[in-house]
């Protein structure tokens, strides 16, 4: 019990010292890019695209069903705990993601939370109206790339 609390604790003080304006709708999250958030350091694309190691848009093409069911299975064992794809779980529902968020955004939040979370206005939001935060799964670009690609088979076209 008291490892419980302490953990509520914690993640109460978290989500209050990192709860940014950001902009909200219905199932917590934005369509489009945020707008900047005043007093901001962060640049155009990586409001629009996350903060992380993807520094340039990605381009996609037609869905590659090989990837897209690799990037099934990584998300089975990484991501699966957490989100699902039709409603909100510990994490936000992801099944429409990719119609709300660049791909950019998507590859750089499952490569580095961390940094996400503490600093992308959008993603403080989301912290504190779900009071949940994703943590660091280690994986690698390549994967990333593949759960992009399994996400956009989600997606209602």
């Amino acid at each position: 019990m008291y490892m419980r609390n302490t953990l509520i604790s914690a993640l109460l003080a978290f989500t209050t010292a990192c709860g940014g304006a950001g902009e909200g709708e219905a199932g917590g999250e934005s369509a489009g890019a945020p707008a900047a958030a005043a007093g901001s350091d962060l640049t155009p694309f990586q409001l629009e695209h996350g903060i992380g190691p993807i520094t340039a848009p990605v381009e996609l093409g037609a869905i590659d069903p090989g990837m897209a069911a690799r990037g099934e299975s990584v998300f089975t064992e990484k991501c699966s705990a957490c989100h699902k794809m039709a409603e909100k779980y510990v994490g936000p529902a992801l099944g429409e993601v990719t119609t709300r968020r660049s791909p950019a955004f998507i590859m750089n939040m499952i490569l580095n939370p961390q940094e996400m979370i503490e600093r992308h206005p959008v993603v403080k939001q989301l912290v504190a109206e779900t009071m949940s935060f994703m943590a660091n799964q280690n994986v690698s670009p390549g994967d990333a790339r593949a759960i992009l690609e399994y996400l956009r088979t989600q997606a209602t076209p």
